[in-house]
């Protein structure tokens, strides 16, 4: 790691956080040779007013007891999340000169090993929901004011392990758990919708995981008014946000 401990600047405009992360998603994965740019791209609103406008956390106190719980399921866009926390004062921005080296903290797939401000290592597809689920219903039952927010990415919707997490959820009465799904339109091998066709994506969370909002178009105000209408405290059905991204990649 660097001997310096430059500090992000960012001061709280949401739309600032929005150009730095597109910036940083390009330098980041261009000075690496990483790939994965398109990920972290679609999800740079979503991140923006999760961390700018809605979740309760403390940098300078990573661990701090009552601090809302974030997991980015589609760990493998991680490089825009690691921007992100540096921006916000989690760790220094110096860090982000070694992502995805030899050695490094800030591996190729999101990890929490000695990173501060990430709960659990992810990248592996259809994982996340369900651990969200999970640490939801804990601290539901440990009547816990925090919340649960989960970002997944749309392709892993074709894993079973995410659909068994939204059947849980509701059955449970889950209420203090956000599920994200960025509805980019394109995974890996392709096209969604040449993949595994997921539509109608809304009516399936709808039906099975409770209340669904669909934005048809990513922008930073609806986006921020759809979250900004999960409950401080567990007192609605689990909600699920169906985004889809500007970004086409």
């Amino acid at each position: 790691m660097s001997t310096q401990s430059k500090v992000g600047s960012w001061t709280g405009d949401v739309e600032d956080l929005v150009r730095r992360l597109r910036r940083w998603s390009i330098v980041l994965t261009h000075n690496s040779g990483a790939s994965h740019v398109g990920s972290s791209l679609s999800m740079v609103e979503i991140l923006s007013v999760l961390y700018g406008k809605i979740l309760h956390y403390d940098p300078k106190n990573p661990d701090l007891p009552d601090r809302d719980r974030f997991i980015l399921s589609k760990g493998h866009g991680c490089a825009v999340y690691y921007a992100l926390l540096a921006e916000v004062g989690f760790f220094p921005l110096d860090w982000l000169d070694t992502f995805c080296e030899n050695g490094s903290l800030l591996a190729g797939h999101a990890t929490h090993a000695n990173v501060p401000g990430i709960e659990i290592s992810t990248g592996s597809l259809g994982h996340g929901l369900g651990v969200a689920t999970g640490m939801a219903l804990a601290g539901k039952r440990d009547g816990k004011p925090w919340r649960v927010f989960c970002l997944l990415s749309d392709g892993e919707c074709d894993e079973g392990s995410t659909w068994e997490a939204v059947l849980f959820a509701p059955h449970h009465k889950v209420d203090n758990l956000v599920a994200i799904v960025d509805y980019n339109k394109i995974q890996s091998l392709g096209t969604v919708s040449e993949v595994m066709d997921l539509e109608p994506l809304a009516d399936k969370w709808r039906h099975l995981g409770g209340p669904c909002t669909r934005l048809m178009v990513m922008m930073l105000t609806k986006c921020s008014l759809c979250l900004r209408g999960t409950p401080v405290h567990s007192t609605n059905p689990p909600a699920s946000s169906h985004i889809r991204s500007k970004a086409r990649v």
